[in-house]
C-alpha cells in the first residue's frame, strides 16, 4: 500500500520484504518501540520500524496538523501489515474511485489538462457500482471517449480535505484500449480545459508537471 499525502508519499511493507531494505537508504531511522515520533525528524526519507497502534495515531497527527515542507516519504515497518493499512484507513474518510488509461492505435496515451496540472480520467464509484464499471463511465463522461476494458493496473490511494472532512481516495486504475474518439470533448463542469493524445515522450514531459499519483500509475502501465 502506498498513500500519497501532499507531495510525499507513506509506504506500508511487511517485516519479511523489509529484511531487503538497507538502512543507508534512509535519512531517518525510528524505533517507534524506543523513540517517540516527532515532527522534527520528518525529514527527506523515513522508516519507521515496531510500529504499533499508538504510532499511527500519533503519526497521522502531525501529518494532519503540522507542516513538513522537507518530508520526502514515511516506510513503515510492521509485522501485520494488513492490520496497519486498516488502522491507517480508520483515520479517514474513504472513498472508492476508479480511472483509467486509455491508449490509441499508435501507442499515444489520452492526457487531461485540469486544474493546471496533467491528470487522468477518473471519479468515484456511483452506489452499488463496480470499479471496471465506473472507470469506463468516468473516461466517457470526462472526455467522450468510448473505450474497452483491459487490465488492472494497480490502486492508488491520495488524501484531501472536503469540507473540514479528511479524506481518503482509493483508485483502481485499469488500461484501456480506445474505441471512438470522434466525439473527444472535455467535461468543463469537471474543470478540464483540454485533452490530448501524448505519444511516451511528451507523456514524459507532462508528467513534470502533474500528480505523484499520476505518475506512479503510468510508471506502472509502461511497465506491464
Amino acid at each position: 500500500m502506498i498513500i500519497f499525502i501532499n507531495e510525499f508519499i507513506i509506504k506500508i511493507i511487511g517485516h519479511k520484504k523489509a529484511q531487503t531494505f538497507s538502512t543507508t537508504e534512509f535519512d531517518h531511522l525510528i524505533d517507534a518501540k524506543l523513540d517517540a515520533v516527532v515532527s522534527r525528524n520528518l525529514v527527506g526519507h523515513v522508516m519507521i520500524i515496531n510500529v504499533l497502534p499508538p504510532t499511527i495515531i500519533r503519526l497521522f497527527s502531525i501529518i494532519k496538523t503540522e507542516e513538513l515542507p522537507h518530508l520526502q516519504s514515511i516506510t513503515l515497518i510492521s509485522n501485520d501489515k494488513e492490520f496497519l493499512e486498516e488502522l491507517i484507513k480508520q483515520q479517514y474518510k474513504v472513498l472508492k474511485a476508479a480511472g483509467g488509461v486509455v491508449q490509441n492505435e499508435f501507442g499515444q496515451i489520452l492526457m487531461m489538462y485540469r486544474l493546471k496540472k496533467w491528470d487522468l480520467p477518473k471519479g468515484k464509484l456511483d452506489k452499488g457500482e463496480s470499479s471496471r464499471i465506473a472507470a469506463i463511465r468516468e473516461v466517457e463522461e470526462e472526455c467522450g471517449v468510448k473505450a474497452k476494458l483491459g487490465e488492472k493496473i494497480c490502486t492508488t490511494f491520495h488524501t484531501y480535505t472536503y469540507k473540514n472532512e479528511d479524506i481518503l481516495k482509493q483508485t483502481k486504475w485499469y488500461s484501456m484500449d480506445l474505441v471512438d474518439d470522434s466525439k473527444m470533448t472535455p467535461q468543463e463542469e469537471e474543470d478540464i480545459e483540454k485533452l490530448e493524445w501524448m505519444g511516451k515522450e511528451k507523456v514524459k514531459s507532462a508528467l513534470i508537471n502533474s500528480y505523484s499519483s499520476i505518475r506512479y500509475v503510468l510508471k506502472k502501465f509502461y511497465q506491464q
